[in-house]
């Protein structure tokens, strides 16, 4: 039987290097206690920012600076505790900075309140001031939270309850990532191997039905064994969310979510509205899927494997980055060069190991490498698509830390998901621009099929069914495990369509879903696909300005608003078009995927 190794038994060079956080746990602890130490100083501003712009300015700049080693503190114990969830070292260490940065966030809850009951007129003057001109778009974004900022009293308490409002993500993730055992499988080679998140993707993609099958219900069976736990885990998260947005006089939650961003409510009911029509292209899908695999019927475990068997082809993780990167030369020696010393170097913490964090994500801060996480299977084409998808995430951090001061360099999630799914597009055309044959076309035609299926219909589902599920709890309907099997459940009847087996484990699926933890996330990967759709039509069909206006963006962080970053990249998602747009390609591709096969 295979064993995941423990976190001491990997290969230094399969993993991260931090050293560009901190070279080893004692310099952390030594930066951990100058920033403690130095809270104490938020308290000879308070009182006294209306004084002068200078003053607002010295203050500003010192929030500034904790911040930013706050983000290098956090994010070292951040990425310690995913190498091996079970290890109390560093959830301890990690527990610690949360408890300071709790107390921090409450040192300078006067802030804002205090800037806001500037007068108008007054503060028209201050931003006039040379000294307050690096603090510009910052101040104007505090002004907009006018309506939603409360006494200073108030925000101490609203600070105090960090850590309280991360318990049910917490209890969530240890449940999930440590507590729950999902025994051995025979994999379809025959060999026994460990039931986990990762080799359950892995199993999914495999040509043998009953392998899947057993995996989907084994699998399943651990989460309806604890899903009234997860039910109540999951329902704590939304409630919370709920009460923050009453707490600071938005209509909703999604309201309160899409504020920062200055996103309209239109451009997520569009979303799900333009899927909505387009839902006939995805239930063709389905059917061609069934009758090609000569199936009586389709259940969620026949959704992931190819078609086509035989043709998946396997990448050793130096043949990943060969091929992720000539797929991206269209950005550039520059954007390559950088990328490629990053994937050959120590970026990226490659394999899994026992207790290792599922899943995949790019986190870096502005005075670190830009890591990336990985649980990479040579044997699965999508961990290929994965390690772009977060390439992009890092070269994003990349660029914009280069190219904007602290206050502005990170970008905010909307436009993340551009730069990523852009990727996976160059990826995608590279390939299937070398197909050769039409077995191999078709298989990679499923393939980007299934990455705008799992990108667009379903992250739209999961945006979906979090609106339901807020305005549930705001309608006065309790979150209990069959309230959220319901919507759920529904939902799954809409997306899939009336001629698709639903297993009953799989109205479970809201509850293994990191991040519902992190409510109306999801529908940006959707926006971002489309939108990434046609900024990769726009470089690769154009020449140097629109390959600069890409970059811009990419060197843009927060220093606009998301919307008009993208506008200044050549795309503008305040309008349906772009969703509508990538759907129709969506169809097109089904219809060649059924002449091809």
């Amino acid at each position: 039987m295979k064993q995941l190794p423990p976190r001491h038994k990997v290969k230094p060079s399969d993993t991260w290097d931090l050293a560009s956080l901190f070279a080893s746990d004692e310099a952390w602890e030594a930066a951990f206690i100058e920033w403690e130490g130095r809270l104490g100083e938020f308290a000879k501003f308070q009182g006294k920012l209306a004084e002068s712009a200078e003053t607002l300015a010295a203050c500003l700049q010192f929030d500034l600076d904790l911040d930013r080693a706050a983000e290098r503190l956090g994010n070292y114990t951040f990425l310690r505790t995913t190498e091996d969830v079970s290890e109390s070292k560093y959830q301890r260490l990690h527990g610690r900075f949360s408890a300071v940065a709790s107390r921090a966030a409450q040192a300078a809850s006067y802030i804002r309140p205090e800037i806001l009951a500037i007068p108008a007129a007054k503060m028209k003057t201050f931003l006039e001031s040379p000294k307050l001109r690096p603090y510009k778009l910052i101040l104007e974004r505090v002004v907009r939270y006018k309506p939603h900022t409360l006494s200073k009293k108030e925000e101490n308490l609203l600070a105090m309850q960090t850590e309280m409002a991360q318990a049910s993500s917490q209890i969530f993730r240890q449940l999930n990532d440590a507590d729950l055992q999902f025994g051995s499988i025979k994999n379809d080679s025959g060999e026994v191997v460990p039931l986990s998140h990762a080799t359950f993707s892995a199993l999914l993609h495999v040509g043998n039905r009953a392998v899947r099958r057993k995996a989907f219900h084994q699998y399943y069976r651990e989460y309806s064994e604890h899903a009234h736990t997860l039910a109540a885990s999951l329902n704590g998260s939304v409630q919370s969310d709920v009460y923050y947005a009453k707490a600071r006089n938005y209509p909703s939650a999604l309201e309160a979510s899409l504020f920062p961003d200055q996103m309209p409510v239109a451009v997520y009911d569009n979303l799900i509205a333009s899927v909505h029509r387009h839902l006939p292209s995805l239930y063709r899908y389905y059917d061609v899927r069934r009758r090609k695999m000569r199936l009586k019927e389709i259940h969620h475990y026949d959704t992931y494997v190819p078609i086509l068997a035989g043709l998946q082809k396997r990448h050793t993780w130096d043949q990943a980055v060969n091929v992720v990167l000539k797929s991206l030369e269209p950005l550039g020696s520059d954007y390559c060069g950088a990328l490629e010393k990053g994937l050959r170097g120590r970026w990226c913490d490659r394999y899994e190991n026992r207790g290792k964090q599922s899943g995949a994500f790019s986190s870096g801060t502005f005075d670190s490498d830009p890591y990336i996480l990985m649980n990479y299977h040579s044997d699965v084409l999508d961990h290929v698509f994965t390690l772009t998808h977060e390439a992009g995430h890092s070269m994003h951090s990349w660029h914009s830390a280069r190219h904007q001061p602290f206050a502005y360099y990170n970008y905010v999630i909307f436009v993340a998901e551009v730069a990523s799914t852009f990727n996976e597009q160059l990826l995608s055309r590279y390939l299937l621009e070398r197909a050769r044959s039409n077995d191999e076309r078709a298989f990679l035609v499923n393939r980007q099929i299934d990455a705008m299926r799992g990108t667009i219909f379903r992250q739209t589902m999961f945006a979906e069914f979090e609106k339901l599920a807020h305005a549930s709890v705001e309608s006065g309907e309790p979150l209990t495990l069959d309230r959220f099997k319901e919507i759920y459940r529904a939902l799954l009847k809409k997306y899939f369509g009336p001629d698709f087996v639903l297993d009953d484990e799989l109205s479970l699926e809201c509850f293994r879903i990191p991040h519902f933890y992190r409510a109306f996330y999801v529908y940006k990967y959707a926006t971002g696909m489309s939108a990434a759709i046609s900024l990769a039509d726009r470089v690769t069909q154009g020449g140097q300005p629109e390959l600069d206006d890409y970059l811009n963006f990419l060197k843009g962080g927060c220093s606009k608003d998301p919307l008009d970053l993208l506008r200044d990249a050549g795309v503008d998602m305040a309008q349906p078009a772009a969703v509508d747009r990538a759907l129709a390609q969506f169809g097109k591709l089904v219809e060649e995927l059924d002449g091809l096969i």
